[in-house]
């Protein structure tokens, strides 16, 4: 039988001194009742109540167990109290770590309304174009653009699909014209993030039909808003996450180029240490985000 079970029912039965009225208490058979008691004295190799016809007692011993087993049963009440409280109301340091470009788009404007609502979680804003090792760096979260985790430690929950795509200023292809296939390409100059896959390559879909192509750029960067930035100020064209340039797109700072074809699509992930039981506060924050991106419907936008 449940070692914990013969205690709370041998507390009831001392509390209420009756095996019936414990059972009542418990929700539980008579029967059930007398047989959780009569397991625990035979596991404890002693008797801890005095049953007459009329009457029943604790022994002496069943006095000393009843206190220490009323502690028990007290802590871990308290316990089970404490924790529920703590997934209402969490506290801590929050460690997220995310690209620049990602942070200053998604994470803060985000991040006053949650610590609003949850004003005892204090966060750390982890800016890394580079993935950390998430428990060396004691990192709670990541956003990541990839779809697998090698560490099997690590758990990743999807986050929202985004196209990648070329796109230019106005000013620059008013200067040196709109290419439309890939081979046009040759003839301008390129802005690209050096932390892509196979950065110094761009392989372009259209129809079921793929061309890989060799490009150097006239301007290389590790950071996404470099990039960004050097597109801005009429200097080339890029190749970037919708997600970056979105708004960009929409204002007409940015136009896109060739988006009859398609570059490869990323997958922005939550990654997170992999707990049986997730903290309170990383639990909030990821559903927090989820709902973001779930109520602004991003997918749609960025992959159109």
């Amino acid at each position: 039988m449940d070692r914990l079970t013969e205690i709370e029912v041998f507390i009831q039965i001392a509390e209420r001194g009756s095996i019936t009225k414990a059972a009542d208490a418990l929700d539980m058979s008579v029967s059930a009742t007398s047989r959780n008691l009569q397991s625990l004295e035979e596991r404890l190799n002693a008797r801890l109540v005095q049953r007459t016809t009329r009457q029943l007692s604790l022994t002496s011993e069943g006095e000393h167990f009843y206190q220490r087993g009323k502690e028990l049963i007290t802590g871990m009440l308290d316990a089970e109290a404490s924790v529920s409280a703590g997934a209402m109301s969490p506290s801590g340091l929050l460690r997220i770590s995310a690209s620049l470009s990602f942070c200053l788009l998604h994470l803060s404007p985000l991040i006053p309304s949650f610590t609003q609502r949850y004003p005892k979680v204090r966060v750390e804003v982890v800016v890394s174009n580079r993935y950390y090792d998430l428990i060396e760096n004691g990192v709670d979260l990541a956003i990541r653009t990839r779809r697998v985790e090698a560490d099997s430690s690590i758990t990743i929950r999807r986050l929202a699909e985004t196209r990648r795509l070329l796109a230019a200023s106005p000013d620059y292809l008013a200067r040196r014209g709109v290419p439309t296939n890939p081979g046009d390409l040759a003839n301008h100059d390129l802005l690209l993030y050096t932390l892509a896959d196979n950065w110094n390559h761009l392989t372009f879909r259209k129809n079921g039909e793929a061309v890989t192509i060799p490009v150097a750029g006239l301007l290389n960067s590790n950071d996404g808003q470099i990039i960004r930035k050097a597109a801005l100020d009429g200097l080339g064209i890029l190749a970037q996450p919708t997600y970056i340039i979105n708004e960009d797109l929409q204002s007409g700072r940015l136009v896109r180029i060739m988006d009859d074809w398609d570059l490869p699509r990323l997958t922005m992930n939550i990654a997170y240490p992999t707990r049986h039981h997730l903290p309170a506060k990383t639990r909030l924050f990821i559903d927090y985000l989820v709902k973001e991106f779930k109520d602004k419907d991003y997918e749609a936008l960025w992959t159109s």
